[in-house]
């Protein structure tokens, strides 16, 4: 897709109905974000979440996948103990949960363990991106050195054998040269632009499903919470009024 010049449509899912809806409406890739814990089962940390948790949620979305390739999110752990902890949950996640390659978070990092996973015969999708800690290591350095770090580090996630890398926070600078300097796909979420190969989204987020969505002012593609609300609302209404609810199955009086 990126030789041909086409955009990749990527986005972030955590359960069976979601993924159906997602590869329906023609997404390329399906990335089971370990941010689940957070936006999903309330965690107050995302370092919460655990690689058993990981498999559960990949399993649902493999299963509502037909189509689209199917990411799964390394938990915070495996990567940071070295390449052959990275391996063997790479080897679980792609086993036990269906998923087609695995998302390495911080992979700039830990070239060795991308390439322990690739050699295992695992794809892995590779994360790095700008924080609000390197851009004040590198304000005084200038926009240029740090756009040649950051082409450096994309360099060298594809030397390591990366399919895939997620540029987060790109910018209209850095992102067009990573995308340009590597031959595979650059997409990204957060801060990205069309001038990557591709975009990450939250579908909760694009579809405004979250319980703060109600009162957001910030633009989506639909409110789901909102419209959430007035549906149980009248529900609720309907029930305490004594009247039959919508879709409920009608009793019929004795004979």
């Amino acid at each position: 897709m990126k030789r041909d010049g086409q955009k990749i449509v990527g986005v972030v899912a955590w359960d069976y109905q979601i993924a159906q809806i997602a590869d329906r409406a023609g997404a390329d890739i399906v990335s089971v974000g370990d941010s689940v814990g957070v936006n999903l089962w309330g965690h107050s940390n995302p370092l919460e979440v655990t690689l058993e948790e990981m498999i559960l949620v990949c399993k649902a979305v493999r299963r509502g996948t037909k189509r689209a390739l199917v990411s799964c999110d390394f938990p915070f752990g495996p990567l940071q103990e070295g390449a052959d902890s990275a391996v063997r949950a790479a080897i679980r996640i792609i086993k036990e949960a269906g998923a087609d390659m695995v998302k390495l978070d911080g992979a700039a990092d830990f070239p060795e363990a991308v390439t322990a996973v690739v050699r295992a015969g695992i794809p892995v999708f590779a994360q790095f991106g700008i924080t609000p800690q390197t851009s004040m290591q590198h304000g005084a350095q200038g926009t240029s050195k740090m756009t040649a770090k950051l082409v450096a580090d994309a360099k060298r996630l594809e030397e390591a054998g990366a399919s895939l890398i997620d540029f987060t926070h790109s910018g209209p600078v850095a992102g067009p040269a990573v995308a340009g300097a590597v031959s595979i796909p650059v997409i990204g979420g957060l801060g990205g632009g069309p001038w990557l190969d591709g975009r990450m989204r939250m579908v909760h987020a694009a579809i405004g499903y979250a319980a703060s969505a109600i009162e957001s002012r910030t633009e989506s593609y639909a409110n789901v919470a909102r419209i959430t609300l007035d549906a149980l609302t009248a529900y609720a209404g309907d029930v305490r009024a004594g009247r039959q609810i919508r879709g409920g199955t009608p009793v019929k009086p004795a004979s």
